[in-house]
Parts: structure tokens; sequence; C-alpha cells
């Protein structure tokens, strides 16, 4: 089958002919509709996060129609419309138990679409639920244009939590859409200036900061967060979990997707409360464009691979 992926760690992806998986016993074998790319794949076709066998098809979120079941199967049938995470989604047919991150797809968009969701999803619906985001509190969002960030931009303002999105050059124009009270560019004023003068001299309950994975930058947004108030990095920049520093919480937020993740972002998009931007579509021979643009950061909303 066609796929995407590297034959040596780190080098540059290509288009590769890899043979069709079969299912085992409780698995899925999905006919792949669309892949949605996440910085996290050149990470792990580096080999950052272990060294699987290679050639390495990369991607982790997909979307598709159940084509056929391994022994056990009992929670789908044959036709079904899926989406979730599985290793090596830039390839035309991908394997996945029953029981993984794995769900029915959300009727309310092209099934195409919800291969936007799974990574920045779930990383977006996490992060109000581990850092306690409640209805009234405020959140300043550092890197907000990118796919996590206009998800948790939506979902928190949903939940009447008045989000300030920090972005870059023109991509402050959408965030309004999003559901953002204050859109800050941070190229065309100081953010620490602006919300000391006109947003939040006391600081703000809650930081996310998707961009800093150095520590002395994550340490400057936190300055940003009053005491007893609490901050997230994405990015490595904090070392441990739910430790107090200079009287802020910081916690270290990694993604953990399960099927009742998945369940619960399909029910936000059928609710209406989600909706799910596809900024660029491209087809499988494209894919490594795709990457290679991405990996040069300033990511704006989702970019997705047609199979």
């Amino acid at each position: 089958m066609r796929a995407v992926g590297v034959k040596e760690y780190g080098t540059t992806p290509e288009l590769l002919d890899v043979p069709k998986p079969t299912p085992g016993p409780g698995q899925l074998l999905v006919r792949v509709e669309a892949a949605g790319i996440n910085p996290v794949d050149s990470i792990i076709a580096a080999g950052v996060y272990g060294k699987p066998p290679l050639p390495l098809v990369m991607g982790v979120d997909f979307a598709g129609r159940v084509e056929a079941l391994g022994a056990g199967v009992s929670r789908y049938a044959v036709g079904d419309a899926v989406f979730g995470r599985a290793q090596g989604t830039y390839a035309e047919y991908v394997v996945v138990d029953e029981t993984g991150p794995v769900a029915a797809a959300p009727d309310a968009v092209e099934l195409k679409t919800s291969a936007a969701l799974p990574t920045a999803g779930a990383t977006a619906l996490g992060i109000l639920e581990r850092a306690k985001v409640r209805g009234g509190e405020s959140l300043l969002l550092i890197g907000a244009a990118g796919g996590v960030g206009t998800f948790l931009t939506q979902l928190a303002s949903a939940r009447d939590v008045r989000v300030v999105a920090v972005t870059r050059g023109d991509e402050s124009v959408r965030m309004g859409l999003f559901g953002a009270a204050v859109t800050i560019d941070a190229t065309a004023e100081s953010v620490p200036d602006r919300m000391e003068r006109d947003e939040y001299p006391e600081g703000v309950d809650v930081l996310v900061d998707l961009v800093s994975s150095d520590k002395a930058a994550f340490a400057a947004n936190k300055k940003m967060v009053h005491d007893g108030g609490v901050a997230v990095s994405t990015r490595g920049a904090v070392s441990e979990h739910g430790s107090v520093q200079s009287g802020v919480e910081e916690i270290a937020f990694l993604v953990e997707p399960t099927a009742e993740v998945l369940a619960a972002l399909a029910k936000e998009v059928d609710a209406g409360t989600l909706k799910v931007f596809v900024d660029a579509e491209v087809p499988l021979e494209q894919a490594p464009q795709a990457v290679a643009r991405i990996q040069g950061g300033g990511a704006r909303g989702k970019t997705i691979v047609k199979l």
C-alpha cells in the first residue's frame, strides 16, 4: 500500500510502498480517508520516542471506515465511520485495537475532517480538565492560532472562560471567530505590558503556553499569573507535574487520548460547541512538503492528508 514515512530516523519523509496490515484478534482494519498532521509526527520519525522498526510510516491521527475485523471484535462493524489515534496513519490502511483510542466519528462534519481532531482536540480538552478551568475564570493562551489553540479557545469560551489569545501577525484576525475575548499580536506589542495595562494587572487565573520550550521564556510568561493560579506547558518547559513554584501551580501536560476522550470530542462537535477548521488539505504525495512547512513553525489551524 502507499504510505509516507522515513527509511532512516530523522531523514526527509518520502513516499513508500509498504505491506497492507492485517488485523489481529480484537483489532480493526481501517481504510484511511484522511490523516491529521501534527508536530509530534516529525519527532517520532526522528526516533526521539524510541526506535520502532524501519521504514517508519508517519502519522498518529486518522479518520476512515472499518474495512475488516479481527477475531472477537464486538464494538464495531464493517463500514463504520471512525476516527482516532494509531501509529502510521499517513497510509491507505491502519490497524487499531477496538479498545484503544478510537471512536465513532462525529456526524456533523465530513469524515475526512475528523482526522484533524484526535491529538489537538484531546490536548485541548485534557488541558481544561487537568487545570480544572472553571466558568468565569481568565485564560491567557500563548500560541493560540494553531490546532490545539483554536480548539482550546472554542472549548474554553463555551464554558464561559474569558480567553486572551496571543498570536503572531495576521493570525489574530480570526481568533474572535473562535470565541477569544481579546487577541494580542505579539509581533506588534508587548504581551506583558498589554496585560498589565489593559487586561489583568493582578494576573490571570490560568496560563496555557503552547509555544515556549525554554524554561526562562515560560517563567517570564508565568509572571502574568496571579498567586494561586495555574500555568500549563505542553512543550517540556515544566519538569514536575503539579508542583507549586512562586505561588503558581505548574502543570507539564502530556496528552493521553482514550476512546472516552474521543467520544467526548465527537459529542462537542455534534453539539456545535466545537468547530473543526481545516486550513489545508493535501494529497498523500504532498505530505512530505506539508510536514516540512509545519516543522518550520507558525502552524495555523490544522492540515490533513487526504488518501
